[in-house]
């Protein structure tokens, strides 16, 4: 049965729709990940036939855009999430006096409250059991790479979030109209590989709807009424293969990768891919002239060459060889040679396009020319500031994502308040390449300055939960800690204090005083 597609906004228009905005963008996608991957297209050289130079002009392209997502991806990474503001009672400031409930009944004041916040555990515990830790690292590079990626949340057959990453090539939403942080509609179309068809999943605020079809080439006319092709995928509980969508929102969030650049996005790389086809062009003229002007030909003049008897072609005289010495018996031949080509320019050329590759990409040179000679550890932070303050960009745009993943996350659970808890906020690790000792010099400075320890293990780079560890071996070192020596009983302290406080008299000797001044001295 054909689904209909001419209503706006019904399952059939909304598949039309995502469906063909997925198929529109796979063309650009396969050549991003072409140039990412380090296989674009080759140069057209003047003179040179690609067939019969396809073996060595090949090898003449270095991969320098994949370079360019590496570097701010690798970067990225997050270390948790914190969910507030949690009220706690805040610490009595030493030497203030502790209010004490007054004799006429009136209630004390309540103890001061703060607002803090914390490393969630439940966050953490979604986190690890996705295993996000790897897979994090995929949606960054996907969207750093595909100009954007998404993290699907469902619920689990255990009841828990699952969170899965997913790609362009497969997934397209739809904003409301006028709002780009909510979404109208969700598509995933992929190919399964066990039955050969292919699926596509529609979610939509109150419905998730799900298609099929058998047609190995899936095509979307814009114009068409219905889409023949399509038919709904039966489900044990659901024969039209809709069911109701439990969280009430579509279940995707898209990580959009330089949203000010584009809206829908625009790769780490794509603005530097005329600059790649330069470099290889240059690389390609660069090893032509290596294999067949770098090497001195020689010549021979007033030289007879005999003739092969049966073909009747030229003899080849002499072969080259760095064993072999042409010597002829004809005093009138004379040898010599042509001179090489100088490769230099070709080189510079490169280096060239390599140093406008670092400059738009904001990637530091010392990583793409790889000179690093005598240079001290200031110069090299700031060849990176470039690139620490593009990860920093990129930090934030995504974490806006993240902290959406964990309000999904929450939803699934039942958790309406970390669902809607809209001052949360991503951790994300020090993109910023610092030493041991500047971390803890640092530190150190920061506790003079008042900041609270748990704040300066997090500026160290430890994760939450071993800044939670840290704080079980503070309390059991300060438990086992050696008492010191004979100490005074606190009943006691006080006799002590005032025998501290008197002076002290000197000894009596109790033998009898004979003599003068005797009764003098006794009485003294």
């Amino acid at each position: 049965m054909a689904i209909q597609a001419d209503e706006p906004e019904s399952p059939g228009w909304w598949l039309k729709r995502l469906g063909k905005k997925i198929m529109d963008e796979r063309a650009d996608l396969d050549r991003l990940q072409a140039y990412a991957e380090g296989c674009p297209p080759l140069p057209d050289v003047p003179g040179v036939d690609p067939k019969d130079a396809r073996d060595w002009m090949a090898i003449a392209r270095a991969n320098w855009t994949g370079l360019v997502i590496d570097a701010p991806a690798e970067r990225m990474g997050v270390s948790g999430f914190r969910f507030g503001n949690q009220e706690a009672d805040e610490e009595q400031p030493p030497g203030e006096p502790t209010v004490e409930p007054p004799a006429d009944g009136v209630p004390a004041p309540t103890p001061r409250k703060s607002k803090t916040k914390t490393a969630d555990d439940e966050a953490n515990r979604i986190w690890q059991e996705n295993h996000m830790d790897a897979d994090s690292d995929l949606v960054h590079y996907g969207a750093l790479s595909q100009r954007r990626a998404f993290v699907l949340v469902e619920k689990g057959d255990d009841g828990r979030p699952v969170l899965t990453h997913e790609t362009p090539r497969q997934v397209a939403v739809e904003h409301m109209p006028g709002n780009r942080r909510k979404l109208a509609a969700g598509l995933k179309l992929w190919r399964d590989d066990w039955t050969g068809e292919t699926k596509a999943t529609l979610w939509l605020p109150d419905k998730i709807h799900h298609f099929v079809t058998k047609s190995p080439v899936v095509s979307f006319q814009i114009r068409a009424a219905e889409l023949r092709q399509w038919d709904a995928l039966a489900l044990p509980n659901a024969a039209d293969g809709t069911e109701p969508n439990p969280l009430g929102v579509v279940p995707l969030v898209p990580f959009i990768n330089r949203r000010n650049r584009r809206p829908e996005g625009m790769a780490e790389h794509e603005d530097i891919t005329s600059i790649q086809d330069r470099i290889n062009l240059s690389l390609i003229n660069l090893i032509a002239a290596m294999r067949y002007g770098a090497f001195r030909q020689r010549y021979a003049s007033g030289l007879e060459v005999d003739e092969d008897p049966l073909t009747g072609q030229k003899l080849t005289p002499f072969k080259l060889d760095i064993k072999a010495l042409w010597t002829t018996a004809d005093a009138d031949v004379r040898f010599g040679e042509f001179a090489a080509t100088d490769l230099v320019p070709y080189v510079r050329a490169v280096e060239s396009a390599v140093q406008d590759l670092a400059a738009i990409s904001r990637t530091p040179p010392h990583y793409l020319l790889g000179q690093v000679v005598n240079v001290s550890g200031d110069a090299l932070k700031a060849a990176e500031t470039g690139l620490v303050s593009k990860v920093r960009d990129r930090q934030r745009n995504f974490g806006e994502s993240w902290e959406q993943v964990m309000r999904l996350a929450f939803l699934v659970l039942g958790d309406k308040e970390r669902a809607n808890a809209y001052d949360a906020e991503t951790v994300w690790r020090d993109p910023e390449s610092r030493s041991i000792s500047e971390l803890a010099d640092a530190a150190v400075k920061k506790s003079s300055a008042g900041v609270p320890w748990r704040q300066r293990m997090e500026d160290m780079g430890y994760t939450p939960a071993e800044i939670d560890r840290m704080e079980i071996d503070r309390a059991a070192d300060a438990m086992n800690a050696t008492p010191p020596t004979n100490p005074v009983p606190a009943q006691l302290q006080g006799q002590a204090d005032a025998q501290q406080q008197q002076p002290q008299q000197p000894p009596q000797d109790p033998r009898t005083v004979i003599g003068r001044g005797a009764n003098d001295a006794n009485a003294a």
